[in-house]
């Protein structure tokens, strides 16, 4: 495990250009294996995920080019051998699960381990990805493993699960874009990774209606072809290279930014008294921001920012404003609507001198504007409470410590080479 020394105190400044965006390549690299044409896959992330999944799909024997420096992947599984694969998926990714699908759909049988591992962020349950597919056409069995069979081809079906799940509606596209009929979602996902996701399968031939939509209308086709994809921005890298220009006083300027998606997290910046403008495709965050909790009109309730499946504010993104409020004036509330352990890392915070409140597994108070130190904090296994730990640590003079905080090179393959060219000091360790 890596550490982060930070000698903080110093406004970050100047223009990055976001990586990828990591939940859209995987589930994309995924959906490569229900064709055997080639798939070229550009502006790929440099992370550990993808190269798991590289790794893997060529152990079975499938051809796989990764330019890393042009950020491109030319891929083609007309060699995949499904005589290698005993059984075993990528270990240590979660995403490992959107191999579901696909591999069910070459080898027409998968077992999976009956207990679900979780992360630092609760349980992951298989349960809902398992009903999808169950009602897609395939058969389960369950004993030490569970095992899947598909007799020959998905079926069509109609379903309505209990939540939005990013990865069950991924796993849902792609079964259902080789079904025979029509399949229909209602209760999807839509998060900008999501219709990246279905944007590719339309690509290659698929027929959705109602990308980036909460219902989804797939009509399954006889083969997909291949084809030439580029991944959008990261919204989360953008979000939180400009959190970082606002935290320490700089001025920090994003290009490819996706100002589309941004409406709803401007308005989370807007309540900690932070103005994110956009020239063009440009996000820019002026330096010395006023860092003051937005008033509500309801003067008598705390103000708060609400995170849940999109549209609603990311959830993954919390933790970046929770830094930014650890620094604003004024009490606000967060209520994280999706993980259970989404903030057991708040006496971290508490190191630096912060002033936390925590209500329940799901909802914090920050009262901000504390007077501060340096401090050697733990991260934990979140990426972005990573960051949110090193965000703070950077806003303040001196020298900090984020031990085990390489789990950012889950999602941010140049993180300190992006903060070093904004002014930063700060290296792994």
């Amino acid at each position: 495990m890596a550490d982060l020394i930070v000698n903080g105190g110093k406004p970050l400044s100047g223009t990055l250009t976001p990586s990828g965006n990591k939940n859209s390549v995987l589930p994309v690299l995924c959906a490569t294996l229900l064709t055997d044409d080639e798939v070229i896959v550009r502006n790929v992330p440099n992370i550990t995920d993808v190269e798991k999944l590289v790794t893997f799909f060529a152990e079975q024997g499938s051809r796989v080019a990764w330019d890393r420096a042009a950020c491109t992947i030319t891929i083609c599984h007309a060699t995949f051998d499904p005589g290698r694969l005993k059984g075993e998926l990528p270990a240590g990714m979660r995403s490992a699960v959107l191999l579901f699908p696909a591999i069910l759909y070459r080898m027409k049988k998968l077992r999976i381990p009956a207990n679900a591992k979780g992360c630092s962020l609760g349980i992951r349950e298989l349960d809902p990805h398992l009903e999808i597919l169950e009602k897609l056409g395939a058969r389960l069995s369950r004993g030490t493993n569970v095992t899947l069979s598909l007799k020959n081809r998905f079926r069509g079906a109609r379903h309505w699960p209990d939540y939005m799940s990013v990865t069950v509606t991924e796993n849902f596209a792609m079964a259902a874009a080789m079904a025979d009929g029509e399949s229909v979602l209602i209760n999807a996902a839509s998060e900008p990774h999501v219709q990246d996701l279905c944007a590719v399968l339309a690509g290659m031939g698929a027929r959705i209606e109602g990308i980036g939509t909460s219902q989804l209308t797939i009509t399954g086709v006889k083969a997909l072809h291949g084809g030439d994809f580029t991944i959008s921005s990261d919204h989360h890298e953008i979000v939180t290279f400009l959190a970082l220009g606002a935290i320490t006083g700089g001025e920090v300027r994003v290009k490819q930014s996706v100002p589309q998606h941004f409406d709803l997290m401007g308005r989370a910046f807007a309540k900690l008294g932070v103005n994110v403008t956009h020239r063009g495709d440009t996000a820019v965050v002026k330096r010395n921001q006023s860092l003051v909790v937005e008033t509500p009109f309801t003067t008598n309730l705390l103000p708060r920012i609400e995170a849940a499946p999109w549209p609603y504010f990311p959830v993954d993104l919390l933790p970046c404003m929770i830094a930014l409020a650890v620094r604003a004036q004024g009490p606000v509330m967060f209520w994280n609507k999706v993980y259970e352990g989404g903030f057991t890392w708040m006496g971290e915070l508490a190191k630096f001198g912060a002033h936390v409140v925590v209500s329940d597994p799901h909802r914090v108070t920050v009262f901000g504007a504390k007077p501060l130190r340096p401090a050697v904090v733990e991260a934990p296994y979140i990426i972005r409470a990573a960051i949110a730990l090193y965000m703070v640590a950077a806003s303040i003079p001196g020298r900090s410590v984020v031990k085990n905080a390489d789990t950012i090179k889950r999602a941010h393959s140049n993180f300190v080479e992006n903060l070093r060219s904004l002014g930063a000091e700060v290296e792994w360790k």
